[in-house]
């Protein structure tokens, strides 16, 4: 029997069925795209993570049929939710993550509520890209749908709903809305209050690993699984990604390199302390049992990717080719480039959606390779700069495990060991989050004793990168530059969001 596990990224839904060892038996994947309607905004139809759960899903069992799905769990990225009726229908788009309309919502709930008192309950602070800013948009823009919708459900909520399940959310995803007390672990009451909302207004909350129940016949038939296979709650991608690198106590860090590259913690109380504060760091409740997970993130892979559509706008090869290419020519030191992959806002320390991205340096001289490795020095400055966060905080970090997109680049990988001055361990299995959502399967259902009986048996550690001092000493004068750019650049964000208001 065999355990599958769904990831419904930001771009793609990914499904993965996985032995009880921790061994891939299958794997699919299915890309969408958002919409961008408008400046500032991303929505896409909930009903293409239905469509693209059920292509993964029938295409993944029929490689596993001397394997038989036992349990399917579903893991999500955050923030993305659904209005849906008392029926359980959407009756809008899913509003996405990377959607900031909201800012003037946001900046109502900083002044309602104070900065300190949001993140001591909620272990986050104010910004557009949380469900709670949008649902007040909703409220203020587009009444008739505010007014329709009996719940606003994230992405795992929802699909549970269409496989015919109660709208359950774990304590994980949860964190994400801005409106979750994660040392109770519950919905706030304090901030619904202050918002006019109550809690039947989204999913009910419940422990990653939760049997949801069972798949009847017409949905398993539906989705080409075995006739009643559990259903497991799934949780958070980067909990998930975290503890498929056995990240569940202080002293090690995972790093899912992906749309956006989120570094995670793990430890047994909150980090809700003034430096956490300062920094704008994200503590949420770990998909692991009485745990906690710190992350720090920023978009990178969004920079990456849009590059590669500049350049490769047909697609003629394969992304590995179209990367290996770029890499082949690129310069042997820095490329006295500073670039700030801030297309959709930047996150830690200072969570600015109005910021955008940044190329400074450019000469008649620069070619596409310059450019391309100047995005991936940009991503390891940003990759040193969170790390350095991090560990004020939760304590000293030498090693990282990565997953993700992002490993695709050896030289990436390079530029983030020796700027950071850590180890980064690649995990045998390239689908952290799958892997995380599997154990989730497992342990749910019995199968282990617990997540570290699980994490023992399921994950592995692959290859290791050692930080180079010598890399270090080269990009010593470019971090700085990069450094002064992002400190200097405040006036014009400023003026930016000032014509964008």
């Amino acid at each position: 029997m065999s355990l599958l596990a769904i990831d419904m990224g930001s771009s793609s839904c990914k499904a993965a069925a996985f032995s009880e060892e921790g061994q891939i038996l299958a794997s699919r994947t299915h890309a969408y795209s958002p919409e961008n309607p408008r400046p500032s905004w991303a929505e896409m139809s909930p009903h293409k993570f239905w469509e693209a759960l059920r292509s993964v899903v029938r295409e993944a069992s029929s490689d596993t049929r001397k394997d038989p799905v036992e349990v399917l769990t579903i893991s999500s990225h955050g923030e993305t939710f659904v209005p849906v009726n008392s029926n359980l229908q959407p009756i809008s788009a899913a509003i996405l993550n990377m959607d900031n309309r909201a800012v003037t919502q946001s900046n109502w709930l900083l002044t309602r509520l104070g900065h300190k008192c949001i993140f001591e309950i909620t272990g986050l602070t104010p910004h557009p890209m949380y469900p709670l800013p949008k649902i007040l948009w909703l409220r203020e823009h587009q009444p008739e749908v505010y007014s329709s919708a009996a719940r606003f459900l994230s992405v795992t909520d929802y699909l549970l709903t269409c496989l015919g399940l109660p709208p359950y959310i774990d304590y994980s995803l949860a964190s994400r809305f801005l409106a979750f007390d994660i040392r109770r672990r519950c919905w706030s009451e304090e901030i619904l209050s202050a918002c006019d909302l109550s809690p039947d207004r989204f999913a009910t909350p419940t422990p990653a690993g939760t049997v949801a129940g069972r798949l009847s016949p017409g949905t398993a038939s539906e989705l080409g699984l075995p006739s009643g296979a559990w259903v497991v709650v799934g949780g958070h991608d980067q909990p998930c990604a975290a503890l498929a690198s056995a990240v569940m106590t202080k002293g090690r860090a995972s790093a899912s390199l992906g749309t956006y590259e989120c570094l995670v913690t793990a430890s047994e109380a909150p980090s809700l302390c003034d430096a956490a504060l300062a920094a704008n760091l994200n503590t949420c409740c770990h998909v692991v049992p009485d745990r906690f997970v710190t992350l720090a993130y920023f978009p990178s892979g969004i920079m990456v990717e849009w590059f590669r559509r500049l350049l490769y706008p047909e697609h003629a090869a394969s992304v590995d080719e179209e990367f290996a290419a770029l890499e082949s020519h690129v310069s042997a030191g820095p490329t006295g480039l500073c670039v700030a992959p801030h297309l959709v806002g930047t996150c830690n320390p200072e969570f600015n959606p109005h910021a955008s991205g940044i190329i400074l340096g450019l000469r008649p001289s620069t070619n596409r390779s310059d450019i391309y490795k100047g995005i991936l020095e940009g991503i390891a400055f940003e990759f040193t700069t969170m790390t350095e966060s991090l560990e004020r905080v939760t304590g000293p970090l030498e090693d990282i495990c990565v997953t993700g997109g992002g490993c695709r680049s050896r030289l990436g990988l390079r530029l983030r060991a020796s700027l950071a001055g850590r180890r980064l361990h690649l995990m045998q299995c390239p689908e952290a989050v799958c892997l995380g959502t599997a154990i989730l399967a497992a342990v749910g259902v019995g199968k282990f004793d617990g997540f570290a009986q699980a994490v023992e048996k399921m994950v592995r550690v692959g290859e290791t990168i050692h930080p180079d001092p010598a890399i270090a000493q080269v990009y010593r004068a470019q971090l700085h530059q990069y450094r002064l750019l992002y400190s200097s650049l405040s006036a014009v964000r400023e003026a930016q969001a000032a014509t964008w208001l």
